[in-house]
């Protein structure tokens, strides 16, 4: 290989990580410095609170391996990601969160899998430490029940921690949705694809950027990125209301007029009305999820804005 090629590339995107990047930093230059000395370390400011855009600015200046990318203003997680990756130089590509849940010294595990020939090293989850029990089971439900309705091979008990061939990167630089869902985009783009079992900890200092809100757009970005079942649920659903309304009005006529009996009852119908009202409002809300979709892609605005950095965009297509 060719000296003046990077080697390795790992994209830590960052919000509010003030405290944990010094020893963030330490572990993952440990981890990575032991398998190259061509390697970089991208760290992704995605609009922080704290002071971790003037610490980032520190280390980059104490260590020539260190780019960071400064957003103007918080744009999400998958966007740091995606951001991480178009700055990225490396032949392959490690993604990990910032907040050390996930250990960097399982990163020379993923690139001996990554030399073995997999395109895809992916960290699977064995155990969950310092999460809640709702968290545990909206998650592994999540993933199994987003696995059954798509058509992809989407594994289960993953997150966006995994390694990356450069091919890859290349592909995803090619899907040009706003709303993205990298893990599922990475496992509809295939390649040889293979797991490593570990187990998450819990974060050294802080607390969670992803409450329950972003958790919910997060798994509806997912769900409607890769599957259209939701709006054909919606048609079918709608085909057997209107059959059961149908019949509800044929009885309805037949009482009043065959067997003289009018149908009578207040409740009845207003408990229909509501339940016919929040069918439809929950229809419209899928579909309307589906449309905002198609929305932001036609509006075509950039993806994020970088304030500031010390590295340069790569090539995209």
């Amino acid at each position: 290989m060719d000296k003046n090629v990077m080697e390795l590339s790992v994209v830590v995107p960052i919000y509010n990580e003030s405290e944990n990047l010094a020893v963030l930093h330490r572990r993952l230059t440990e981890a990575v410095s032991a398998l190259t000395d061509r390697y970089e370390l991208i760290f992704v400011n995605d609009g922080s609170r704290d002071d971790s855009f003037p610490r980032l600015c520190m280390l980059a200046a104490a260590d020539p391996h260190t780019v960071y990318v400064n957003f103007s203003r918080n744009f999400g997680h998958q966007i740091a990601v995606t951001a991480g990756l178009d700055y990225a130089r490396g032949q392959a590509v490690v993604i990990i969160d910032g907040d050390l849940q996930d250990p960097p010294e399982l990163i020379p595990e993923l690139y001996r899998k990554y030399q073995e020939g997999y395109e895809v090293v992916y960290a699977q989850r064995a155990k969950r430490k310092g999460e809640s029990w709702f968290k545990k089971v909206t998650a592994k439900w999540f993933y199994r029940i987003l696995r059954k309705i798509t058509n992809i091979d989407m594994p289960v008990d993953t997150g966006d921690f995994r390694l990356i061939d450069r091919k890859v990167v290349d592909c995803l630089k090619r899907m040009p949705e706003k709303n993205k869902f990298l893990r599922g985009q990475i496992a509809w783009i295939g390649f040889r694809q293979t797991a490593v079992l570990f187990e998450r900890q819990e974060r050294l200092h802080g607390k969670t950027g992803y409450p329950f809100s972003k958790m919910l757009k997060f798994a509806l970005d997912g769900i409607t990125g890769f599957s259209d079942k939701p709006l054909a649920w919606v048609t079918k659903t709608g085909f057997c209301i209107s059959a059961l309304s149908f019949g509800i009005i044929v009885y309805a006529l037949c009482a009043h007029f065959i067997f003289r009996q009018t149908v009578s009852g207040w409740t009845s119908i207003v408990v229909s009305s509501m339940f016919l009202g929040g069918i439809q409002l929950f229809s419209i809300g899928i579909i309307g999820e589906y449309v905002n979709r198609i929305n932001k892609n036609v509006l075509n605005r950039p993806l994020y804005i970088v304030e500031s950095t010390n590295g340069t965009e790569t090539a995209g297509f």
